[in-house]
């Protein structure tokens, strides 16, 4: 990584929750509905980790967590940590130990309350946070930063002159320019001669109409970037750690090039990474959070022409974790046991029963696979000769991409009652095992009807349905939903998939100013063939659902 920056949880209570939005059907948005969804079982043994035990807990923690970064590091990177009044003192000692104080470059103060500040009893207010600025070696990539300073043209401070023809300039002393230099500058017009006879270099200023400006080398003290409540409307996300992107411009700008690697592992709202994708940087940006992630996603392909990324998800180590350190009994039996099903013997594929439904347990490690329920359902053939069952439910924690849509017509094909099941995380939670309370949903279905117009090369995509299961969808929400549509958030196509990463082209989602989401789009292209299209679609709840078409022009 040539640059890495995190903003850390600070020790300020473990609040993960997360309000969305049920827009009505019809109408102008004014009177949607706030769906607020709690932490989930990761983030909160991610809090509980960090700052379960106190202090003690979140040094190892951070400890841990920076070990891990400085091998991630370039030997030229350098790594900012944003902090506050709570864990800087802290942090500092900690990253003198991992990256040496020699490597120590500044305590940069973003001072996002100016002068002003909330009043708190006998106290100052606080109004700050601090980054620290650490690089790897003493050899790293510092571009400098330069902030405007405007002054109006009839109350110019004492170093700024005006010469006969009114551009604006200020001096610096000669310094080391030989005598053929300043002879040169002389001819230019850049030498400039104070009534003491001394020489001094002209450097003119930009003027515009009655103002001049003045480039100023930015220092350690960051006092004109105000906080998200003072930021522009539009880039607010109403995410409760979100940073302003002016913020992450100055980072970026100052300690990479075009085309660096930026990583932020605690990436919240998406700041630093749309940043970096505006920049020209590469990036790698992670999060515990479903809603983190649904957000910088989101965000990200609003941006216009934004370069393809791909969505993994690498949760899986902490289902590994808690079959290792939790789960004393044999792993399918356990979910069968939830599942309310009983175990078959004589399969290779089919694990368990339950009201004349085979079942078919998806792995710790890996999602789904359409490989997987290619052998399920060979297998199901053969039990059901006798007629003794009657379908067959599958159940994973994930599902490869249109894992769903082709699994569904495989076992249409071969005549079997297929379901698809999602594995929910609560089962790793002990308090919802031991009061029952854990559900199984079917995966959300897309259905999406293509036009095609082979003469004018044009595909035209309509989105006709989307069922939606309810996990985690509050009772009072529900009858406020009069139209499927009403579940997406946003839904987003890859006109030519190449089996790589998903290349948005083109997306949908509501505004403040259009709450209505756009329901079919067209495309036309440049020559005839066949095609792979992807229409990727994202729930309220942070989840994709995905359905590829294939056409020919």
């Amino acid at each position: 990584m040539d640059l890495i920056y995190i903003d850390p949880p600070f020790a300020n209570g473990a609040n993960f929750s997360y309000k969305a939005q049920v827009k009505p059907y019809n109408g102008d948005g004014k009177d949607a509905l706030s769906l607020e969804y709690q932490p989930n079982l990761i983030e909160e043994i991610a809090y509980r980790d960090t700052w379960g035990g106190g202090l003690d807990t979140y040094l190892k923690w951070m400890f841990e967590t920076l070990t891990f970064l400085r091998e991630l590091l370039a030997e030229s990177g350098s790594i900012y940590v944003h902090c506050d009044w709570r864990t800087s003192h802290y942090i500092k000692s900690n990253m003198d130990y991992h990256f040496g104080s020699d490597n120590f470059r500044n305590e940069i103060v973003w001072s996002y309350g100016g002068r002003g500040g909330k009043a708190i009893s006998g106290q100052f207010p606080r109004n700050h946070d601090v980054v620290f600025l650490y690089t790897k070696g003493q050899s790293s990539q510092y571009n400098p930063v330069y902030e405007e300073v405007r002054y109006t043209i009839d109350a110019l401070p004492s170093h700024i002159h005006i010469d006969d023809d009114g551009r604006p300039f200020s001096t610096s002393p000669r310094g080391n320019y030989t005598d053929d230099s300043i002879a040169r500058l002389r001819a230019e017009g850049r030498i400039y001669v104070t009534r003491n006879g001394n020489i001094r270099i002209k450097y003119f200023l930009e003027r515009r109409d009655k103002l001049v400006i003045e480039p100023k080398l930015l220092g350690d003290v960051w006092d004109t970037i105000p906080d998200m409540m003072h930021t522009p409307l539009e880039e607010r996300l109403n995410y409760p750690t979100q940073k302003p992107e002016s913020l992450l411009e100055r980072i970026i700008e100052a300690s990479s090039n075009p085309g660096d690697l930026v990583l932020d592992c605690f990436v919240g709202s998406g700041t630093t990474a749309a940043v970096a994708e505006k920049l020209g940087r590469r990036w790698i940006a992670a999060d515990l959070g479903r809603f983190a992630i649904a957000t910088t996603r989101k965000r990200l392909l609003a941006i216009p022409e934004v370069q393809p990324f791909q969505v993994q998800n690498l949760g899986r180590y902490e289902r590994q974790a808690w079959q290792t350190a939790e789960l004393e009994q044999d792993y399918r039996a356990f979910i069968l046991q939830l599942y309310k099903a009983e175990p078959v013997g004589g399969y290779q594929w089919l694990h368990g029963s339950k009201a004349r439904r085979l079942v078919h347990i998806g792995g710790v490690d890996a999602p789904v696979a359409l490989d997987d329920v290619e052998k399920a359902v060979a297998e199901f053939g053969a039990a059901a000769g006798s007629g003794a069952v009657a379908g067959l439910d599958i159940l994973g924690w994930d599902f490869g991409l249109e894992v769903d849509t082709e699994a569904r017509a495989l076992a249409q094909t071969a005549g079997v009652n297929l379901r698809l099941l999602r594995i929910p995380r609560e089962v790793m939670d002990q308090k919802a095992v031991a009061a029952g309370d854990i559900q199984f949903f079917e995966l959300a279905a897309l259905s999406v009807e293509p036009g095609v117009n082979r003469r004018q090369r044009k595909v035209t995509l309509t989105l006709t349905d989307f069922v939606m299961p309810p996990d985690g969808i509050p009772d009072a929400v529900r009858p406020a939903v009069t139209h499927w549509s009403q579940w997406i958030d946003y839904w987003a196509v890859d006109w030519d998939y190449r089996g790589d990463a998903f290349n948005n082209q083109w997306q949908s989602y509501r505004t403040r100013q259009e709450p209505q989401l756009r329901r079919s789009t067209f495309h036309t292209y440049d020559r005839r063939g066949s095609y792979t299209i992807v229409v990727k679609v994202i729930d309220l709840l942070g989840n994709d659902t995905t359905r590829r078409l294939e056409v020919t022009l």
